[in-house]
């Protein structure tokens, strides 16, 4: 298999830096990969090579990670679907399989939503947005008062020692060695040393997670996504978002693919990019891409909101034929002791009228 370079760049878009990776043929489809909170495209780097041999891949750093400016921004999904597409009209591509891992599938499901037509596949890498439950640290990162406290957890001297030891046992002989899940989650928060990233990352988290769990769930709208080719990856020893949320995904997406990783934790990309690289490519090489239209979005929005009516005004019908019943029950119930009383009294002997 033929290996490209990968190569960085960067352009100005609204006035804001942007960083991106790239390698491939320019005029070859193009498949764009969406990294994690905390991350950046540099997560890529173990599979962009091989996948470039049959896409133009790009990598950007979404705004306020990794190279890319932290502006005074929008740091919602829809603020950073908007960032994609940008990027995309200004690199001069209309369309591309959306990618995206952890953070970045809830962007790359925004994609699909608000830029229908810019969206030929969809692919979910550990995915947010499917699901109440992720971990504890995330939950733990919505804290009133978390940027106080995250100067301490992230500064220099933790930082360098954290890197340093998980560099350290990578290379150790001892084994099991860890993942580079377990790597870059470590180096992910060390990041967070510097003030504008994060304050960066403290917006961008609130803004899908809060202390109970994930606040944004796209389930209600992945029926839009029928047709699409869609594929769900996700490694089985992920403790940042659970593997059920794959396996409800695969039932909610008609016709979606399911591949889960039984050696990765959250960054399957990363812990087995070969078989990664294989499933991506192969889910590429057997489907079709699809755009879906404004009118078909619109007919399948019309058709949701006709089913809805039907049951609301179905379980209005039945609650109201409750109602009467119940209605009805108490008119006999009374009706039944009023016969009784009436009964009752015309056993009475009758008044003597000369007392």
């Amino acid at each position: 298999m033929q290996q490209h370079p990968v190569q960085q760049a960067q352009t100005i878009i609204h006035g804001h830096r942007v960083a991106y990776r790239f390698a491939g043929d320019p005029s070859k489809p193009v498949l764009m990969l969406i990294h994690g909170i905390t991350s950046s495209s540099a997560t890529w780097d173990p599979v962009i090579p091989a996948l470039a041999e049959r896409a133009h891949v790009i990598a950007p750093d979404l705004y306020g990670h990794g190279a890319s400016d932290v502006p005074n921004a929008d740091y919602s999904l829809g603020g950073f679907a908007t960032q994609i597409r940008d990027l995309m009209d200004t690199l001069g591509h209309d369309r591309a399989t959306i990618v995206g891992h952890s953070l970045g599938g809830g962007v790359a499901m925004q994609f699909s939503y608000q830029y229908f037509e810019h969206c030929e596949r969809l692919v979910l890498v550990d995915s947010g947005g499917l699901g109440r439950d992720v971990s504890r640290a995330l939950r733990a990162g919505t804290l009133p008062g978390v940027e106080l406290i995250l100067p301490i957890i992230a500064n220099r001297h933790v930082r360098n020692a954290g890197v340093a030891a998980s560099r350290l046992l990578a290379r150790s002989p001892i084994r099991p060695r860890p993942r580079p899940s377990t790597v870059e989650v470590v180096r992910g928060y060390s990041s967070l040393s510097e003030s504008p990233s994060r304050a960066a990352f403290v917006h961008t988290l609130r803004s899908v997670v809060e202390p109970g769990g994930q606040r944004v769930s796209a389930v209600d709208r992945l029926y839009l996504t029928e047709g699409r080719p869609t594929l769900i990856v996700w490694g089985a020893r992920d403790t940042v978002i659970p593997v059920e949320h794959a396996h409800h995904a695969h039932e909610v997406i008609t016709g979606s693919q399911l591949e889960i990783f039984e050696q990765s934790e959250h960054f399957p990309h990363m812990d087995e990019p070969t078989r990664f690289t294989r499933v991506l490519l192969d889910f590429l090489a057997s489907t079709e891409p699809m755009s879906i239209d404004r009118a078909t979005m619109r007919e399948r929005l019309a058709q949701r909101t006709r089913e809805h009516h039907e049951e609301a005004d179905l379980l209005a019908a039945e609650q109201a034929e409750a109602e009467q019943a119940e209605a009805d029950q108490m008119a006999a119930e009374q009706e039944a002791v009023d016969l009784l009383a009436a009964e009752s009294g015309s056993g009475d002997p009758e008044p003597d009228e000369r007392a």
